[in-house]
C-alpha cells in the first residue's frame, strides 16, 4: 500500500493512541510500526489475535504484560562475557518473570478457541531457577544481599563487627585525656579510614597518620596509630567483599550469557503479545466490533463513528458500497459530515487491515483493498508554488495512474477550485474512468451536473447527508438513492446574511438550477416527513404491544392468586370437614358405651340426648352456613345435569363445570379450575335455579371405620399448604397408632422438601425421618417414624 495517504486519513493518530495502552516499549513500538496488509488471510489471523487478545483480557481476566525496561546492548554484553551490574541483571530477572507468568497465564486456560495466541506464548522461555537467584542475591540497583553467598555474608559480618571495634575505639579516645586536643567530638573517614578531627596547634599531641586539613587549616584529619592496623584489615575486607560481589555478577551474568538468544527471543514475543493486548484494550475502550471482512469490495458499515471524534457528540453513519454499485456520490449541504464519512469509511479499511476492531455496529463488513487513495483537504502547496486546485489535480492524476480494480479511492469536492463549468465535467470524466477501472471509492460534490450524471451512468448511486429543513440543521446521516441539496442559500439566511442579498442571489441562479434544487429539496422534505410518521407509528405500536404485554401478565397472576386461594379453600374445607367427623364419631362412641351398660339410669339416658344434642347443634350450624352461601341453589338431578352447567360441588364448598354426566354410574365428571373429579348427584347444586328445601342431617350410630392412610401427596401444594396438610395428617397418624408413614413432596427445587424436614425437626410426635431408598422415590419423597 502507498503510505502517502495513511496520514490523510489518520492512521497514525489511530495507532498512536492504541499504542498508549502498552506496558512495555517494544509493545508501543509494535502497534505504532503496524503497516495495513493487503493479504485477506494476513488481515484474518490479525484480527483473530486480537479476538483471543479482548478474550483473555475481558473473558478470562488474565494481567498485563508486566513491565521489564528496555533490555538495549545487555544482552549482546552477557553474550561476550561482560559482567552485568545488578540494575542490568534486575532488569533480565524481570524479563523472566514476565515470560514465565504469561506463559503460566495462557497455558492453564482451557479454551479451544485461544490458538493463535498460545502458539505465541508456547515460544517462550523462563528459567525460573535463575529469575529466583537473581531477585534473591540483587536487593536493588546497587548492591547485593547479604545472602548472596556465604562468603560474602560472613565478610560482611566481620566488617561490621570490625567497624563497631573502631568506633568504639575512637569513642573512648574522644572521651578520655585527649579531648581537648580535639576539635569535635566526633568520627569521620577520610581516604575509606577512620580518623579524628585534631585542632592545628595541637597537632603533635596525637600519635598517628594525617589524612587531611580542612580548608581553613584549623584541623587536620589524624589516623590514631592504635587504630591503624584495624583499618588496614577493614580496608583488605573491603577488598574482599568488593571482589565477592564481582564473583557472584559474573556468575549470574555467564548464566544470562548462556540464554542471550533464547531471551531476546523472548523480548520479540512479549513485545508482540503487549501490542496484542494494546489493540485489544484499544478496541474494549472504543467499544469496537470485530468487522468482517472480505475480498470483494464490499463496504457495509453500520452506525459507524469516527474513532477521534468524542463519543457523546459523534453520530453514528451506516453506508454500504460495492454490491450493487460501486461508487457513492455523496451530495448535501456544508458542515453535514460528508468528509468525516469519506475519511472514516477509509479508515476502517485500513484500521481492519492493521488488526483494530472498528467502532461501529455488530455485523459491519470491510473489504481488504491492494491501496487505499484519498484526496482529501486544502493541499496548497507554497513551497512549489501550487494552487489548491493543482495540487489537487496533481493527486488525482497520480491516483488514476496507480489506481486497479482492487483499490478503494475517496475524493472531496472533486473539481473544486475552478471554474464550475469545467470542474463539473472534468468531474465526470474522472468518475467515469474509475468507473471503467472497477474500482471502488465514495466521491463528494455540490456539483448539479455531477448528481443528475450518476442518474444515467451504471455502477455509480446518488447519496445525500440528510439536512432539517426547519432547522436548517444537518442530521449527520446518510441517504442512499437521493442526491442532496446544498442548502448554501439556506444556510446564509440562518446565519443573519442580508435578505436583498439573498434575493439576488436566488435571480442569479439559473433556471435548471432552480429546478433541480427544488426538486431535490422538497423529495427531502418529503421523505424525512414519512420517515417521521414512520416512526411515530413504530412508537405507537410498540408501546401498544408493552401494554398489552402487561395486561396478559396481570390476567396471568389473577389466575394463578385464583387458583392459590381455591387450594386453600379445598384445604380449609378438608379440615373442618375431618375436624367434625373426628369429633362427630368421639360423641357416638361416647352414645355407644352409654348404651352397652345392662341398666341404663336415668342420668345415663339425660347424658346420651345431650350429646345426641350436640350433633344435632353442629349440624344445625353446618346446614345454616351451608345454606346461607347455597341460597338459590338447587339439588342436581339427572334431568338438569348437562355440560357446561355450573354446579356447587357441597364438600369442597366450591363451585365447577360440568364436564359429562354418566347416567349409568350415577356420576358426573367436574371440572374445578385445572382439576377434575368424578362426583356423586348428591354431592352437586345446580347454580341456575332456585329452591327452597330443608336439610335433614341423619345421625347414623355406628359409622364405620376408615381404613389408615398410610402415605400423603403434596405434589402441586404451597409451602404453607403442604405443612397444614403435613400437621394434620401426623395427628391422624398418631390416632390410628400408626408407626412410619409416607410423605410425598417431589423434588423440583428442593424447596418444599427443605420447608417439610426443617418443619419435622420440631414436631413433638417425629421420632426420625429420612428420604426414599432405590426403589421408594428416592429423594421425591420422606418416610416418618412416629413416637
Amino acid at each position: 500500500m502507498d503510505t502517502e495517504y495513511f496520514a490523510k486519513l489518520e492512521l497514525n493518530k489511530i495507532l498512536a493512541t492504541a499504542a498508549g495502552f502498552a506496558s512495555t516499549e517494544g509493545g508501543k513500538n509494535s502497534v505504532i510500526n503496524r503497516c495495513p496488509s493487503a493479504d485477506i488471510d494476513e488481515v484474518r489471523r490479525r484480527l483473530l489475535l486480537t479476538r483471543e487478545g479482548d478474550k483473555l483480557l475481558y473473558t478470562y481476566g488474565i494481567s498485563r504484560i508486566e513491565q521489564f525496561g528496555e533490555t538495549g546492548d545487555i544482552l549482546p554484553r552477557a553474550q561476550k562475557h561482560s559482567v552485568l551490574s545488578c540494575a542490568e541483571l534486575l532488569t533480565v530477572g524481570r524479563l523472566l518473570r514476565a515470560a514465565r507468568e504469561v506463559y503460566t497465564s495462557v497455558s492453564k486456560i482451557n479454551d479451544d478457541q485461544i490458538k493463535l495466541v498460545r502458539a505465541v506464548t508456547d515460544r517462550l522461555y523462563f528459567d525460573r531457577g535463575l529469575e529466583d537467584d537473581i531477585f534473591e542475591k540483587i536487593i536493588n540497583d546497587d548492591s547485593l544481599s547479604d545472602r548472596a553467598s556465604d562468603k560474602l555474608y560472613s565478610i560482611r559480618s566481620k566488617i561490621k563487627s570490625l567497624n563497631e571495634r573502631i568506633r568504639e575505639k575512637l569513642a573512648e579516645y574522644i572521651s578520655g585525656k585527649n579531648a581537648e586536643f580535639l576539635q569535635d567530638s566526633i568520627v569521620t573517614i577520610r581516604n575509606d579510614r577512620y580518623v579524628i578531627p585534631v585542632k592545628a596547634e595541637h597537632k603533635s599531641h596525637i600519635k598517628g597518620f594525617v589524612h587531611d586539613r580542612s580548608k581553613t587549616g584549623a584541623t587536620f584529619f589524624i589516623e590514631p596509630e592504635y587504630v591503624l592496623e584495624l583499618n588496614n584489615e577493614l580496608i583488605a575486607l573491603t577488598i574482599d567483599e568488593k571482589e565477592e560481589v564481582e564473583a557472584i555478577l559474573r556468575a549470574l551474568s555467564l548464566r544470562v550469557g548462556t540464554l542471550s538468544t533464547e531471551l531476546q527471543q523472548d523480548v520479540e514475543i512479549l513485545s508482540e503479545l503487549d501490542g496484542i493486548f494494546a489493540v485489544a484494550e484499544f478496541g474494549y475502550s472504543q467499544k469496537c466490533t470485530e468487522p468482517k471482512v472480505n475480498d470483494r469490495g464490499h463496504i457495509n458499515i453500520i452506525k459507524g463513528r469516527h474513532p477521534l471524534i468524542e463519543k457523546d457528540k459523534v453520530v453514528p453513519v451506516s453506508l454500504e458500497l460495492g454490491l450493487n454499485y460501486n461508487f457513492l456520490l455523496l451530495s448535501g449541504a456544508n458542515t453535514g459530515g460528508k468528509t468525516v464519512t469519506l475519511k472514516m469509511c477509509g479508515l476502517f479499511c485500513l484500521m481492519a487491515a492493521c488488526g483494530l476492531f472498528i467502532p461501529a455496529a455488530e455485523g459491519s463488513s470491510v473489504a481488504v483493498f491492494d491501496n487505499i487513495f484519498c484526496d482529501i483537504g486544502d493541499s496548497q502547496s507554497i513551497e512549489e508554488s501550487l494552487s489548491t486546485f493543482s495540487s489537487h489535480i496533481e493527486n488525482i492524476i497520480k491516483i488514476c495512474k496507480k489506481v486497479s480494480k482492487n483499490s478503494l479511492v475517496l475524493i472531496d469536492e472533486l473539481g473544486g477550485g475552478t471554474n464550475p463549468d469545467e470542474g463539473q465535467a472534468l468531474a465526470k470524466a474522472v468518475v467515469k474512468r474509475l468507473l471503467d477501472m472497477g474500482c471502488r471509492g465514495i466521491v463528494t460534490t455540490h456539483f448539479t451536473p455531477l448528481k443528475e450524471f450518476a442518474y444515467t451512468v451504471d455502477g455509480i448511486e446518488n447519496a445525500s447527508m440528510e439536512f432539517d429543513a426547519a432547522t436548517l440543521k444537518p442530521l449527520y446521516t446518510i441517504k442512499i438513492g437521493l442526491p442532496g441539496a446544498s442548502n448554501a442559500l439556506a444556510i446564509a439566511r440562518r446565519l443573519g446574511m442580508d435578505e436583498q442579498i439573498l434575493t439576488a442571489a436566488t435571480g442569479y441562479l439559473s433556471e435548471s438550477a432552480r429546478n433541480f434544487e427544488n426538486v431535490v429539496r422538497r423529495a427531502e422534505e418529503s421523505r424525512v416527513q414519512a420517515e417521521f410518521k414512520l416512526a411515530e407509528a413504530e412508537r405507537i405500536k410498540k408501546e401498544w404491544q408493552s401494554k398489552v404485554e402487561e395486561a396478559n401478565k396481570l390476567t396471568d397472576n389473577l389466575n394463578r392468586e385464583r387458583e392459590k386461594i381455591a387450594r386453600m379453600a379445598r384445604s380449609e374445607s378438608r379440615r373442618i370437614i375431618n375436624e367434625r367427623t373426628e369429633k362427630a364419631e368421639q360423641i357416638l362412641l361416647e352414645i355407644e358405651e352409654i348404651f352397652k351398660k345392662q341398666n341404663l339410669s336415668q342420668s345415663d339416658l339425660i347424658r346420651a340426648r345431650t350429646l345426641k344434642n350436640r350433633i344435632e347443634d353442629a349440624a344445625y350450624v353446618e346446614e345454616s352456613g351451608i345454606k346461607k352461601q347455597n341460597d338459590g341453589f338447587v339439588p342436581a338431578t339427572e334431568n338438569n345435569i348437562k355440560s357446561g352447567v355450573e354446579v356447587f360441588i357441597i364438600p369442597m364448598d366450591t363451585r365447577g363445570e360440568i364436564v359429562s354426566f354418566n347416567r349409568v354410574k350415577g356420576e358426573a365428571e367436574v371440572r374445578c379450575g385445572d382439576i377434575k373429579m368424578h362426583l356423586k348427584l348428591k354431592d352437586l347444586q345446580v347454580t341456575g335455579e332456585k329452591q327452597k328445601s330443608e336439610t335433614k342431617v341423619k345421625i347414623v350410630k355406628n359409622i364405620p371405620a376408615d381404613r389408615p392412610v398410610l402415605e400423603i401427596n403434596l405434589l402441586g401444594l404451597t409451602v404453607g399448604e403442604a405443612l397444614y396438610e403435613v400437621d394434620n395428617f401426623i395427628d391422624k397418624a398418631v390416632t390410628d397408632n400408626l408407626a412410619e408413614i409416607k410423605i410425598i413432596h417431589g423434588v423440583g427445587t428442593g424447596k418444599l422438601k427443605s420447608a417439610i424436614w426443617e418443619h419435622l425437626k420440631r414436631h413433638k410426635n417425629v421420632a426420625e425421618y429420612r428420604s426414599g431408598k432405590y426403589g421408594e422415590g428416592e429423594t421425591g419423597v420422606t418416610f416418618v417414624k412416629l413416637k
